[in-house]
């Protein structure tokens, strides 16, 4: 079987990672480099593990989360379709079976906004994993956030956590943010349909999506 870490040390995906991040770079987009794809990794496994699925099945979320993206390296636009058509290109090069390819691949093309459903499992989780990365370290350019809004956003949570509380049935983020730098109305100005995707993700799991920021429940 493939596994993450063996999707994680190969040298062409980290190509793929390095250069769909240096063209969002040129675009002014937030950081999506290996940090972002190995933080969505970690929480779609973290997600589906809280939520009781078998161990091959996080794995496979998990790789799901760390491929997500290399479809920025052909153009932002239809980026999910055209990561997924080239994530199965080099799993199935890899030997992986179709069954789990098919899977994968369903998961990357459904995770953008425009066309985003959570179609299974690891889409659910993908979706949920993606949309909530939301923090400081994701700015490039931190002389842009007085004038940028999604820097500005961005640059003002100083904390983000995502959490599966199982016995309420919740998937909660929560976020720390200051208020001196962007207020929660830009968060929520720029980040709804994100928020609402997350909602319609976790219904996939039966559960309910919840957004505390400063310690009160804003979603």
């Amino acid at each position: 079987m493939i596994t993450f870490e063996e999707i994680k040390n190969n040298e062409e995906i980290k190509t793929y990672i390095r250069a769909a991040d240096e063209s969002l770079d040129s675009l002014q987009y937030t950081e999506h480099s290996f940090a972002h794809v190995v933080r969505t990794a970690d929480v779609a496994g973290h997600i589906l593990t809280r939520l009781g699925y078998d161990e091959r099945t996080v794995e496979l979320g998990k790789i799901a989360g760390y491929m997500h993206d290399i479809g920025n390296v052909i153009n932002r636009i239809d980026h999910a379709q055209s990561g997924a058509v080239m994530a199965f290109r080099i799993l199935d090069k890899m030997g992986m079976p179709a069954a789990e390819i098919a899977k994968i691949v369903c998961a990357i093309g459904n995770h953008d906004e425009g066309t985003a459903f959570p179609v299974n499992e690891l889409a659910a989780a993908l979706i949920i994993a993606d949309k909530s990365d939301v923090r400081r370290s994701r700015v490039r350019d931190k002389g842009t956030i007085n004038f940028d809004i999604h820097d500005r956003v961005n640059y003002a949570v100083e904390k983000s956590k995502l959490a599966v509380d199982s016995e309420n049935k919740l998937i909660i983020l929560n976020l720390t943010i200051d208020e001196n730098i962007g207020t929660i109305s830009e968060y929520f100005e720029i980040f709804m349909t994100r928020m609402t995707l997350c909602r319609r993700a976790a219904g996939y799991f039966g559960r309910k999506f919840e957004i505390d920021i400063n310690g009160v429940k804003v979603m």
